[in-house]
């Protein structure tokens, strides 16, 4: 019995560090995006349209693990929700994959221009910075199962909707000159980085549920 719970904690333990693996592969992407974004880099931006297509596949192939171990092990309590809980962050954390693709899906229709104006350069190169931070900090919860860092994301994500919140303000105060394509460009920008956020600390809450059975207060 001792041997059959070791080879099944090895293998909760192995669906933990695929879900960092994960995060280390959104982070990787959200850098390489926003960095394809500012300064018109098509190579860059092809790098993780096609890397996209590799964190689908990892995330497809973990849920099938973690499948595969509820249908053998037939797990209870902690463990199922343990379970449970990594199926809900893998989706997380591929969605928020598929954020970082659209972000270079944008960098790639504006080249060899930058879709981002010069004005909103520094707001953008932010908001990357905070997503990426954020992510690599999601990471680290999962891995660490440090509640309290957990709950430091929400503060993340409201630096992220105050971003989010500025680039609005300019292009509704009636003094943008860029143009409609340009408008609905940065529309989109802002809302895959807060959405991008958004999906960090919906891990981050579910890590928060898995450690402590409630819910992370709002």
């Amino acid at each position: 019995m001792a041997l059959i719970r070791s080879v099944f904690q090895e293998e909760l333990d192995g669906v933990s560090q695929s879900l960092v693996d994960l995060a280390t592969m959104v982070t990787e992407s959200m850098q390489k995006a926003t960095s394809a974004l500012l300064n018109a880099e098509l190579s860059i931006a092809e790098e993780v349209i096609s890397a996209d297509e590799k964190i689908d596949t990892y995330q497809h192939e973990l849920d099938s693990r973690i499948i595969d171990i509820i249908a053998r092990q037939q797990p209870v309590a902690s463990d199922l929700r343990a379970l449970i809980t990594a199926l809900r962050m893998s989706a997380d954390l591929e969605r928020m994959g598929d954020l970082s693709h659209h972000i270079a899906k944008v960098a790639r229709l504006r080249h060899p221009e930058s879709a981002v104006p010069q004005e909103l350069q520094s707001t953008i190169r932010t908001m990357g910075e905070v997503a990426s931070k954020i992510s690599e900090k999601v990471g680290t919860v999962i891995e660490t199962r440090n509640t309290l860092m957990a709950l430091e994301l929400e503060k993340d994500d409201d630096e992220m909707d105050s971003l989010h919140r500025s680039l609005i303000t300019v292009l509704t105060s009636g003094s943008w000159d860029k143009g409609v394509p340009s408008a609905i460009d940065i529309t989109l920008l802002g809302r895959y980085y807060e959405r991008f956020a958004d999906h960090a600390v919906s891990v981050s809450r579910r890590v928060y549920f898995l450690v402590t059975g409630e819910f992370a207060p709002a």
